[in-house]
C-alpha cells in the first residue's frame, strides 16, 4: 500500500484503504485493521468491516474526530491496539490520526521519552500538533516535566 508508514513492527499508519488495499494488507501479513474514522465522514467505506473480514483481517472502528482530542476514545483506540492480533494497520482519512494513535501506543509499549517520540514523529513525517497526540504528550510528558522542575 502506497501511503503506509511503519511506526513499529506491530503498527503501521495509513489513509483510507480501498477494498483492494485491504486484501493487499492481508497478503502482506497484517492481521487486523483499526479504522479511526466516523461513519459520517466523507469517503467512509460503509462495508469496510465486511471487506476486511473477507480478506481475513480482524476489524475494529473507534471514531476519533480529526479536529478534537477525546481522551476516552483515544484510550479505547489504545485498548483495541493492545487486544487486536498484530501487526495492525491503523487508518483514518489521510493518516494523521492513525499516525498519532500509533505513535501513542508505541510510546506506551516501549516507554519512549518525549524526545524519542518527537524524533520518531519527525522521521515518519507526523505532526506533533495533531489533537490526540498533542493531548497525550501534554498530559503524559509536559505536565510531568513541569512537576520535576
Amino acid at each position: 500500500m502506497s501511503n503506509t508508514k511503519k511506526v513499529s513492527e506491530d503498527l503501521s499508519a495509513a489513509g483510507q484503504p480501498t477494498p483492494e488495499e485491504l486484501k493487499q494488507a492481508a497478503q502482506e501479513g497484517f492481521k487486523s485493521v483499526l479504522n479511526l474514522r466516523s461513519p459520517d465522514e466523507p469517503g467512509f467505506l460503509s462495508d469496510e468491516q465486511q471487506q476486511a473480514q473477507a480478506a481475513g483481517l480482524q476489524y475494529a472502528n473507534i471514531p476519533l474526530k480529526p479536529s478534537e482530542a477525546n481522551q476516552e476514545l483515544t484510550e479505547a483506540a489504545i485498548q483495541e491496539i493492545e487486544n487486536l492480533p498484530k501487526p495492525i494497520l491503523i487508518h483514518c482519512a489521510a493518516g494523521a490520526r492513525a499516525g498519532g494513535i500509533a505513535l501513542i501506543s508505541n510510546a506506551i509499549s516501549e516507554g519512549l521519552t518525549y524526545e524519542e517520540i518527537s524524533q520518531k514523529a519527525q522521521e515518519l513525517g507526523f505532526n506533533l500538533e495533531q489533537p490526540h497526540l498533542k493531548q497525550f504528550l501534554l498530559e503524559k510528558y509536559i505536565a510531568k516535566q513541569a512537576e520535576k522542575s
